[in-house]
Protein backbone atom coordinates (compact mmCIF):
# COMPACT_ATOMS: atom_id res chain seq x y z
CA UNK A 1 0.00 0.00 0.00
CA UNK A 2 2.83 2.43 0.80
CA UNK A 3 4.27 1.95 -2.67
CA UNK A 4 0.96 2.81 -4.30
CA UNK A 5 0.61 5.87 -2.08
CA UNK A 6 4.12 7.05 -3.02
CA UNK A 7 3.32 6.69 -6.73
CA UNK A 8 0.02 8.58 -6.39
CA UNK A 9 1.63 11.27 -4.23
CA UNK A 10 4.51 11.78 -6.66
CA UNK A 11 2.13 12.44 -9.54
CA UNK A 12 -0.37 14.47 -7.48
CA UNK A 13 2.26 16.73 -5.94
CA UNK A 14 4.00 17.18 -9.29
CA UNK A 15 0.64 18.28 -10.70
CA UNK A 16 0.10 20.73 -7.85
CA UNK A 17 3.66 22.04 -8.26
CA UNK A 18 3.06 22.65 -11.96
CA UNK A 19 -0.36 24.22 -11.34
CA UNK A 20 0.91 26.80 -8.85
CA UNK A 21 4.25 27.51 -10.53
CA UNK A 22 4.52 30.71 -12.53
CA UNK A 23 7.11 29.20 -14.87
CA UNK A 24 6.03 28.07 -18.36
CA UNK A 25 4.78 24.50 -18.63
CA UNK A 26 6.96 23.25 -21.45
CA UNK A 27 6.93 19.51 -21.99
CA UNK A 28 10.55 19.40 -20.80
CA UNK A 29 9.68 21.20 -17.57
CA UNK A 30 6.61 19.04 -16.99
CA UNK A 31 8.54 15.79 -17.38
CA UNK A 32 11.42 17.05 -15.23
CA UNK A 33 9.04 17.98 -12.40
CA UNK A 34 7.31 14.59 -12.64
CA UNK A 35 10.72 12.86 -12.65
CA UNK A 36 11.97 14.74 -9.59
CA UNK A 37 8.82 13.97 -7.61
CA UNK A 38 9.03 10.31 -8.71
CA UNK A 39 12.65 10.10 -7.55
CA UNK A 40 11.88 11.82 -4.24
CA UNK A 41 8.80 9.75 -3.39
CA UNK A 42 9.37 6.43 -5.17
CA UNK A 43 13.08 6.21 -4.34
CA UNK A 44 13.59 8.62 -1.43
CA UNK A 45 10.49 8.04 0.66
CA UNK A 46 10.15 4.34 -0.14
CA UNK A 47 13.87 3.67 0.30
CA UNK A 48 14.36 5.60 3.50
CA UNK A 49 11.06 5.77 5.33
CA UNK A 50 9.53 2.47 4.21
CA UNK A 51 12.76 0.52 3.65
CA UNK A 52 15.45 1.70 6.03
CA UNK A 53 13.32 2.40 9.10
CA UNK A 54 11.24 -0.82 9.12
CA UNK A 55 14.11 -3.17 8.19
CA UNK A 56 16.51 -1.65 10.73
CA UNK A 57 14.27 -0.72 13.66
CA UNK A 58 11.36 -3.16 13.27
CA UNK A 59 13.16 -6.07 11.63
CA UNK A 60 11.10 -8.97 12.98
CA UNK A 61 7.74 -7.31 12.31
CA UNK A 62 8.88 -6.41 8.79
CA UNK A 63 10.15 -9.94 8.16
CA UNK A 64 6.80 -11.41 9.22
CA UNK A 65 4.87 -9.05 6.93
CA UNK A 66 7.01 -10.20 3.98
CA UNK A 67 6.83 -13.87 4.93
CA UNK A 68 10.52 -14.07 5.82
CA UNK A 69 12.11 -15.73 8.84
CA UNK A 70 12.60 -13.46 11.82
CA UNK A 71 15.87 -12.86 13.65
CA UNK A 72 18.04 -12.55 10.56
CA UNK A 73 20.85 -9.97 10.54
CA UNK A 74 20.16 -9.66 6.82
CA UNK A 75 17.28 -7.32 7.68
CA UNK A 76 19.81 -4.73 8.84
CA UNK A 77 21.73 -4.98 5.56
CA UNK A 78 18.55 -4.63 3.52
CA UNK A 79 17.62 -1.59 5.60
CA UNK A 80 20.99 0.09 5.07
CA UNK A 81 20.74 -0.63 1.34
CA UNK A 82 17.26 0.89 1.15
CA UNK A 83 18.33 3.87 3.24
CA UNK A 84 21.27 4.61 0.96
CA UNK A 85 18.99 4.59 -2.07
CA UNK A 86 16.52 6.75 -0.17
CA UNK A 87 19.16 9.40 0.40
CA UNK A 88 19.97 9.35 -3.33
CA UNK A 89 16.29 9.84 -4.12
CA UNK A 90 16.12 12.90 -1.86
CA UNK A 91 19.38 14.30 -3.28
CA UNK A 92 17.82 14.14 -6.76
CA UNK A 93 16.10 17.41 -5.90
CA UNK A 94 19.42 19.24 -6.20
CA UNK A 95 21.57 17.08 -8.45
CA UNK A 96 20.65 16.73 -12.11
CA UNK A 97 21.92 15.00 -15.23
CA UNK A 98 23.90 11.86 -14.56
CA UNK A 99 22.99 11.76 -10.87
CA UNK A 100 19.28 11.42 -11.61
CA UNK A 101 19.96 8.92 -14.38
CA UNK A 102 22.13 6.76 -12.10
CA UNK A 103 19.63 6.98 -9.24
CA UNK A 104 16.64 6.17 -11.45
CA UNK A 105 18.24 3.32 -13.40
CA UNK A 106 19.84 1.80 -10.29
CA UNK A 107 16.56 1.86 -8.35
CA UNK A 108 14.61 0.57 -11.37
CA UNK A 109 16.99 -2.40 -11.67
CA UNK A 110 16.64 -3.07 -7.95
CA UNK A 111 12.84 -2.92 -8.28
CA UNK A 112 12.91 -5.29 -11.27
CA UNK A 113 15.02 -7.74 -9.27
CA UNK A 114 12.78 -7.33 -6.23
CA UNK A 115 9.67 -7.98 -8.34
CA UNK A 116 11.29 -11.12 -9.79
CA UNK A 117 12.21 -12.25 -6.27
CA UNK A 118 8.65 -11.69 -5.06
CA UNK A 119 7.26 -13.72 -7.99
CA UNK A 120 9.73 -16.52 -7.29
CA UNK A 121 8.92 -16.64 -3.57
CA UNK A 122 5.19 -16.56 -4.29
CA UNK A 123 5.40 -19.49 -6.70
CA UNK A 124 8.24 -21.57 -5.24
CA UNK A 125 7.43 -21.17 -1.55
CA UNK A 126 3.71 -20.36 -1.66
CA UNK A 127 4.54 -17.02 -0.02
CA UNK A 128 1.52 -14.84 -0.60
CA UNK A 129 2.15 -12.60 2.40
CA UNK A 130 0.76 -9.13 1.77
CA UNK A 131 4.13 -7.39 1.54
CA UNK A 132 5.60 -10.12 -0.64
CA UNK A 133 2.93 -10.75 -3.26
CA UNK A 134 1.42 -7.26 -3.58
CA UNK A 135 4.86 -5.70 -4.00
CA UNK A 136 5.20 -7.43 -7.37
CA UNK A 137 2.90 -4.89 -8.96
CA UNK A 138 4.37 -1.77 -7.36
CA UNK A 139 7.97 -2.86 -7.92
CA UNK A 140 7.17 -3.83 -11.50
CA UNK A 141 5.49 -0.48 -12.24
CA UNK A 142 8.39 1.55 -10.85
CA UNK A 143 10.93 -0.62 -12.71
CA UNK A 144 9.41 0.49 -16.01
CA UNK A 145 8.12 3.96 -15.09
CA UNK A 146 11.43 5.48 -13.97
CA UNK A 147 13.40 4.57 -17.13
CA UNK A 148 10.57 5.97 -19.27
CA UNK A 149 10.59 9.24 -17.30
CA UNK A 150 14.39 9.40 -17.57
CA UNK A 151 14.27 8.81 -21.31
CA UNK A 152 11.61 11.48 -21.83
CA UNK A 153 13.57 13.90 -19.65
CA UNK A 154 16.70 13.25 -21.69
CA UNK A 155 14.78 13.64 -24.95
CA UNK A 156 12.88 16.82 -24.04
CA UNK A 157 15.34 18.68 -21.82
CA UNK A 158 18.62 20.40 -22.29
CA UNK A 159 18.96 20.52 -18.47
CA UNK A 160 18.92 24.31 -18.36
CA UNK A 161 15.43 24.60 -16.90
CA UNK A 162 15.06 25.09 -13.16
CA UNK A 163 12.99 22.76 -11.00
CA UNK A 164 11.69 25.60 -8.80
Amino acid sequence: MTGIISIVLSFALAGIHLAISSQPRTRGRVIEIILVYALVFQVGVIGFIFGFIPHVFFADTTAQSIGWATGSPFQFEVGIHDGAWGVLGFLSIWFKKGFRIATGIGWALFMLGAAAGHVYHSVAFDNFAEYNFLMIFVDGFVAFELPILLWLNHKWNNYTESVN
